[in-house]
């Protein structure tokens, strides 16, 4: 049997169910505690056909980009910085770790004292969120490397742009893609709460609009957008690694 079969039915399975328990819940609550399943795809397809609604997702879509490949570009800065000696490991490690365990909310806090500007916040936010991840999982990959083939790369003595394209690159491309299909669901639980900080668009703001108006069919509709938004580019990263990691053996060609 085909496992990407069984996964689509167990997936189709497990969400149906959820959405019956659901709309079985909405004949016994009040709509603004259970709104119906079909008020709530009424909302998400009336967000999907309107301009402004999908401006407003791009918005947010927007910030999930630039805050990770900043976070990206600095992460992998900081994890070659450790690769290097022992001792900046020593240095570099305790300080992502502190990064790491620092609140989202205190993020917050401190992007509203230290800018201005809503966009400034929000990109610091969601950079200092997901940066360690992307340090530690680069890091990881890379010391991952077997030390042998390592040294018998070197002993055809390679310049260090060979080493890097045939050797470093290949073995940390499995990690850095991983640690973007993590960061990319962790990026989008803290969006919301980075565009509350004064944004005027974006879904976290339209999220804030929705409790306003007690509509718990339209947050419920907007956080589906969002939930699609990282879904789809999940899937996306998964067909690049999928291209790029072509030439790996998998479970189904060795069998």
């Amino acid at each position: 049997m085909n496992p990407w079969y069984k996964l689509r039915k167990e997936t189709v399975i497990s969400l149906g169910g959820l959405t019956l328990a659901w709309q079985i819940a909405s004949y016994f609550f009040p709509p603004y505690l259970f709104p119906p399943v079909p008020a709530i795809a009424q909302k998400f397809f009336a967000i999907l056909i309107d301009r402004d609604s999908l401006a407003n997702a791009g918005a947010t879509a927007a910030r999930i980009f630039a805050g990770l490949t900043v976070a990206f570009l600095l992460g992998a800065v900081l994890a070659f910085v450790m690769a290097r000696s022992e001792r900046n490991y020593r240095y570099v490690y305790p300080l992502l770790n502190f990064v790491q365990g620092v609140p989202a909310l205190s993020w917050v806090v401190i992007a509203i004292i230290w800018f201005k500007g809503t966009e400034p916040r929000i990109l610091f936010i969601m950079a200092a969120t997901t940066l360690p991840a992307f340090s530690f999982q680069i890091f990881d990959a890379y010391r991952s490397m077997s030390k042998d083939l390592f040294e018998m790369t070197l002993s055809f003595r390679p310049s260090k742009r060979d080493l890097f394209r045939t050797l470093v690159l290949p073995t940390i491309v499995p990690g850095v893609l991983t640690a973007w299909k993590v960061n990319l669901g962790n990026a989008a639980r803290v969006v919301g709460v980075a565009e509350l900080v004064g944004a005027t668009g974006g879904i976290g703001y339209q999220l804030l609009m929705q409790q306003q108006l007690f509509d718990m069919a339209g947050a419920l509709a907007w956080t589906l957008v969002l939930v699609v938004f990282v879904l789809v580019v999940q899937q996306v990263i998964t067909r690049l690694e999928g291209w790029l990691l072509a030439y790996r053996p998998s479970a189904e060609r060795s069998a």
